[in-house]
């Protein structure tokens, strides 16, 4: 009679530590859904991946009282430069007719181009003048007829030789620089108002004969904002706040002008 006995196989688990070979440390779960969700933004079959892109540059121009101005930026508590929440307070202000919006410009433009956008009338003006002077009769026979009075005589009156030309109205410069993971742009941009609020006189003569002749130059009021940034495709940024003029063109000191300036990333996708 035969015994059959079973065969046994035993496995034992050795740490590897002891032969002084290193176990690799697991992964890490966070790691592996980080790099998951990173391949899944970037498809290679979405068109907008290499599609070319257009910057789309916002500004706003928004007028407040000077004390409500002042409150705002007490209250403000942002710790990074993303003013989209300031800019909903305002807009919650202008909806109740606290602000108002004095303009909304907007250009787009490619990366690294210049670009420009203007609603302006064009101001000529002279800037130069031949001086005035008197013109008595240089013929006897017309002194006689003519007689001069005493005094200066006649003043001709100056002649203006030079002149100049200056846009009054809204302009808007831009010059946007795309990044290279397409997400933040290094904006230079210039915004600027400029109005026409009256003529000076520089010099004024009467002769005696009572004619009056007058050199005058034209006064202008610019606000604007020249500076460069970098933002978030899509978030606000407060550039700037400047001072409007009052209704005898001077500087107000009543009310403020705050600048807020927004990017946009476009894909052209056909």
């Amino acid at each position: 009679m035969k015994v059959l006995f079973p065969l046994c196989f035993c496995v034992w688990l050795v740490d590897a530590g002891l032969y002084g070979q290193d176990v690799p440390p697991a992964f890490e779960r966070g790691q592996v859904e980080q790099e998951e969700v990173a391949e899944d933004l970037l498809d290679p079959f979405d068109p907008a991946v290499n599609a070319p892109k257009l910057i789309r540059v916002q500004v706003e121009f928004i007028e407040m009282a000077h004390k409500d101005l002042t409150r705002l930026m007490m209250d403000d508590k942002s710790e990074t430069a993303d003013a989209t929440a300031l800019r909903m307070k305002v807009q919650a202000m202008v909806d109740g007719e606290k602000a108002k919006i004095l303009d909304t410009q907007m250009l787009i433009a490619r990366s690294g181009q210049k670009s420009t956008a203007e609603s302006v009338h064009e101001t000529i003006y002279p800037t130069e003048y031949e001086p005035m002077n008197c013109l008595p009769p240089t013929d006897a026979e017309v002194a006689k007829k003519m007689p001069m009075p005493r005094g200066a005589g006649i003043v001709n009156p100056a002649t203006p030789t030079a002149f100049e030309i200056r846009n009054v109205g809204s302009t808007l410069e831009i010059e946007p620089t795309l990044d290279a993971d397409e997400s933040m742009i290094d904006l230079r941009f210039l915004p600027e108002f400029i109005w026409h609020t009256g003529d000076r006189v520089w010099n004024e003569r009467k002769d005696e004969l009572g004619n009056v002749t007058k050199v005058t130059m034209p006064d202008f009021y610019k606000i604007s904002v020249n500076t460069n940034i970098t933002c978030i495709t899509g978030q606000y940024v407060m550039v700037g706040v400047v001072s409007p003029k009052d209704e005898a063109g001077e500087v107000d000191m009543e009310r403020k002008v705050m600048v807020f300036v927004k990017c946009k990333v476009l894909p052209i996708i056909p």
